[in-house]
């Protein structure tokens, strides 16, 4: 099944020239919330922001950057308050790490004027629920995403907690990266934390941090944690031990259980599981047997 990436690390922004946005079979998720934004449009037309914002979902939908770019630039022009504006200038039209920086910024400014203390406690604990909000987390995450590119964790991880103290229940993925970030610098109780947070969370992703926390703290339960993680994404163990070459990934989206899920789990998580002795030579063994155990289904 496909589903949207989580926040990964920033790439830095070149001056090189982007290629042609070939059609993709999946849109832009965010097409999604023009639709939903068009069934509850009353009261909006006379607001700059809303009016700048439509601007953006259709922004969204173009495929071509220059066509995305020059939208995104018109709506900033209507109100410079369009958050989602700024995010798409540091996706698209940046042309350097600092650059993308700036624009992410200015989003996040843009998105806190835009909601206003009123709606910052209006909003609170269930960010996300809300489509006014989104555009001001999408900036935020991007500026902590950003952040972390170029070396700035301390101050990138203190965006994504306050991500999560807006809206717990995390529809952006930021508990993954902000995992990711605490293993790089082996903060180990605030990882045990956040990993407790959401101990319901059954992903590849989790489960396998999970088992990587278990196996250095000597955890009875992780040869089990090993398993439920096999059973999630049974791909990760081959990619973490070099017997198969991780895909390229491709667009946007990450299969449930797939080997770009698996692709993005090593891309983000591999060098931890390097850096603990004996960790990846632990769960190649702990699941080499369990294979044979997997359900097969055919096709009639």
């Amino acid at each position: 099944m496909p589903v949207s990436k989580k926040p990964r690390r920033q790439k830095t922004a070149t001056s090189e020239k982007k290629e042609p946005v070939t059609p993709q079979s999946l849109p832009d998720r965010r097409v999604m919330e023009g639709f939903l934004a068009n069934c509850n449009s009353r009261g909006r037309a006379n607001d700059a922001t809303a009016r700048a914002q439509d601007m953006m979902y259709d922004a969204f939908g173009k495929q071509q950057p220059r066509a995305r770019v020059a939208l995104a630039k018109k709506a900033l022009e209507v109100s410079p308050l369009c958050a989602d504006a700024w995010v798409l200038l540091a996706e698209e039209a940046a042309q350097s790490a600092e650059e993308a920086l700036d624009f992410y910024r200015k989003g996040v400014e843009a998105g806190e004027l835009a909601l206003g203390p009123a709606g910052f406690k209006k909003y609170a604990g269930s960010f996300w629920g809300f489509l006014e909000t989104r555009p001001y987390m999408r900036a935020r995450a991007g500026l902590a995403s950003a952040l972390r590119g170029i070396g700035q964790d301390e101050a990138a991880i203190d965006h994504y907690r306050a991500l999560l103290e807006l809206n717990p229940n995390d529809n952006q993925g930021i508990r993954y990266v902000l995992a990711a970030s605490f293993l790089e610098r082996g903060d180990v109780p605030a990882l045990k934390a956040l990993l407790s947070q959401y101990d319901e969370d059954c992903t590849a992703q989790w489960r396998y941090t999970q088992a990587l926390v278990a196996f250095r703290e000597g955890d009875p339960a992780a040869d089990k944690i090993a398993e439920q993680a096999w059973c999630a994404n049974n791909h990760v163990p081959a990619l973490l031990s070099g017997t198969r070459k991780a895909l390229p990934p491709v667009g946007d989206y990450i299969t449930i259980g797939g080997e770009d899920e698996a692709a993005h789990y090593v891309e983000e998580n591999g060098a931890a599981w390097q850096s603990a002795p004996g960790a990846v030579e632990w769960l190649t063994k702990v699941t080499a047997n369990l294979v044979s155990k997997r359900p097969t289904r055919t096709l009639n």
